[in-house]
């Protein structure tokens, strides 16, 4: 049986290009869709895709009563946690693309999807490089214990740092802090000039016009370093086939998973 799929900001960059992968694949079911911007209007006609479509909804809570196994959050971090708890109501299964929510969201939404049973896999980034980027780094830190994190993308994202940088930070976290051989309060200079301290890990965010999202993952060690990179180009492709695998992973499990490597045999 098919896997039924609601989409919030099915119209957007990486929505509308998730929307095209789901309806090109057979084992799903896009059922209702979210976009604020064009509510009323057939998904098709503002993706440009053929075929029947649904007809877009201006809330989740709308949308939501398409009774969909799986709801995808891909909107704005005012609004992602509020869709994903009227989704965990609903009885639905939660994929979580969008960045900008912190530790205390995250805890909120985990306790709110064991209680009702469901399970909840948020991803900073979809991009297959984007999850072998962070496992690499993960393999890193168990060996050097001397990291920072350059943060990459455009001087219009409001969110700083990155869903990736986070969800690395994160990841890195359960490995080990980072060893700071100058503390911050010994630090000598401007505050914030070190970047900020994010789970253990010194990140510093660039925002300027040409790039779309890059990090650096920096481990040093005396006389050597190792720099890990991961680019994303201009299209929104690269996501959708590790959401199109998150779809699928996320309906047996329960509670909050962070990372698309968390459901992948890395």
């Amino acid at each position: 049986m098919a896997i039924s799929v609601c989409l919030a900001g099915a119209t957007g960059w990486a929505g509308s290009a998730l929307a095209k992968g789901i309806y090109a694949a057979p084992d799903l079911n896009l059922v209702s869709a979210v976009s604020r911007s064009h509510a009323g209007k057939s998904l098709g006609s503002v993706i440009d895709q053929t075929g029947s479509t649904p007809l877009l909804s201006s809330t989740a809570a709308e949308a939501l009563r398409a009774s969909p196994d799986v709801f995808i959050e891909y909107t704005k971090p005012d609004i992602a946690k509020s869709n994903s708890l009227q989704a965990f109501q609903s009885s639905c299964h939660v994929l979580v693309g969008t960045s900008g929510l912190n530790e205390d969201d995250y805890r909120e939404i985990d306790a709110v999807a064991q209680s009702v049973g469901r399970g909840v896999l948020a991803c900073g980034n979809f991009s297959l490089t984007a999850v072998l980027f962070e496992k690499f780094a993960e393999m890193a830190a168990k060996h050097i214990p001397h990291w920072e994190i350059i943060d990459y993308a455009s001087s219009s994202k409001k969110d700083s740092p990155s869903g990736t940088a986070r969800e690395l930070a994160y990841n890195l976290s359960r490995v080990r802090e980072s060893q700071l051989d100058v503390p911050h309060d010994q630090s000598q200079g401007p505050e914030g000039i070190r970047g900020a301290r994010l789970n253990g890990t010194q990140v510093h965010a660039v925002r300027l016009p040409g790039y779309v999202l890059s990090l650096d993952a920096i481990f040093g060690m005396p006389d050597q370093k190792l720099i890990i990179r991961h680019e994303a180009g201009m299209s929104a492709q690269p996501y959708v086939d590790g959401a199109l695998i998150g779809i699928r992973k996320v309906i047996s499990l329960v509670g909050l998973h962070r990372g698309l490597a968390s459901v992948m045999n890395l």
